[in-house]
């Protein structure tokens, strides 16, 4: 690895995005329309049944669980779900074991649902909670940013790749000294500065006007970010490695994408999900940076709390990072 040539890649190749206002217009302001949209849209509550978490749900023998227009939604331990409570996400938590439920005082839903509880069941202990509702705009905002991340992640690296094979830039390299795994761990690192710096300036931008929530440590979700992006970056050399056509490599960044954008969670939760969508899922980079940074932002969670997919992201990371430097290819002929 010879530095003198790999940050002279970084370079050429960051004063390219740059200097290309179309590219850089869209990375800058596409998620800030999402975002301004989706506020709007869904500014307000939305919510068409009432949500309780539940202790231990499958030992549960009340008929209370069996309430119409009701999702009744398991707990292992009171202290997610209480924190949910906190941020209306969850509208009752209820101990059938020790007898015993929670209320947020300031949320008009659990003060309907616990009216209901109260005919069927009086002999429980009451305790109270108050919180911060989470809007939908703070809960959806790890999504939009991810999303943006994937697609300038997967086309940034996979159509720049391409284009340089086709038009025989990677050939006059290849007669160069410049290797095959500095220029493509040099794609890597100017790919990884211009998804963060992107990031992080709509970011700050955005949160001056929707004052975003974020209960977790944000040197946690930069590094989450991070992850999330070098694993996005060598899933996209991966699918570039060796490839010649734009169609072809249009039609493939698409069928890498597409699925991700529908099953990682950035519209909506997958806690309902069927358990072979949720396994697929796992299968995703984006699922575990969408998750992770939810996780840190919504529920205050240290990187020893998202440990798996920390460490998901990392595999997927050194799998595609060195799947793309054996399989790539300089040349246009296969």
């Amino acid at each position: 690895m010879n530095l003198k040539r790999f940050f002279a890649v970084i370079k050429a190749r960051n004063i390219e995005f740059f200097r290309d206002k179309s590219s850089l217009g869209w990375n800058l302001f596409f998620p800030i329309l999402m975002l301004a949209g989706l506020s709007f849209v869904f500014s307000g509550d939305g919510k068409s049944v009432y949500k309780v978490g539940v202790i231990n749900l499958e030992t549960v023998q009340s008929t209370f669980v069996e309430t119409r227009y009701v999702d009744f939604i398991n707990y292992q331990e009171n202290s997610l779900a209480t924190l949910k409570l906190e941020q209306h996400a969850l509208d009752f938590i209820i101990d059938f074991t020790e007898k015993k439920y929670w209320v947020n005082e300031g949320s008009p839903n659990s003060y309907l649902v616990e009216k209901m509880f109260l005919g069927q069941h009086n002999n429980f202990t009451r305790l109270e909670t108050h919180g911060t509702k989470i809007r939908y705009v703070d809960w959806v905002l790890p999504g939009i940013l991810g999303m943006n991340m994937m697609f300038s992640c997967l086309f940034g690296v996979g159509y720049v790749i391409v284009r340089y094979r086709k038009n025989s830039v990677l050939k006059r390299l290849k007669a160069t000294p410049l290797s095959a795994l500095e220029f493509v761990s040099a794609q890597l690192v100017s790919r990884i500065f211009i998804v963060m710096f992107m990031s992080s300036v709509v970011y700050i931008g955005c949160n001056f006007f929707f004052d975003f929530y974020m209960l977790g440590s944000y040197v946690d979700l930069f590094i989450i970010a991070i992850l999330g992006a070098v694993s996005l970056i060598s899933l996209g050399l991966l699918v570039a490695s060796r490839s010649k056509s734009e169609e072809l490599i249009g039609g493939l960044l698409n069928l890498t994408s597409w699925p991700m954008m529908l099953l990682s969670g950035v519209w909506f939760s997958l806690e309902g999900a069927p358990n072979a969508v949720k396994v697929f899922a796992d299968l995703l980079p984006l699922t575990h940076l969408v998750a992770g940074a939810r996780k840190v932002i919504t529920e205050g969670a240290t990187l020893i709390d998202i440990s798996y997919h920390v460490t998901a992201l990392l595999i997927m990371s050194t799998v595609c990072l060195a799947l793309g430097s054996y399989l790539f290819s300089w040349n246009t002929e296969r």
